[in-house]
């Protein structure tokens, strides 16, 4: 019963993590990912878009 009052009078805290974020380098979008970006995966629309990426990359060369 003393854990049960204790959190009666205090109410619960949750805490957070220690703060220190990791960045793993991975890609957290799937727009940003090289299937999506060449078109690969099948769509039509990425394949369009790809194709469009690939015209304004081209273009000042």
């Amino acid at each position: 019963m003393d854990d049960f009052q204790n959190i009666l009078e205090n109410g619960i805290s949750f805490r957070g993590s220690s703060g220190t974020k990791k960045d793993d380098g991975k890609v957290k979008t799937k727009a940003k990912k090289k299937k999506y970006i060449t078109g690969a995966h099948g769509s039509g629309s990425a394949k369009q878009k790809a194709k469009y990426r690939q015209q304004r990359a081209n273009r000042h060369k």
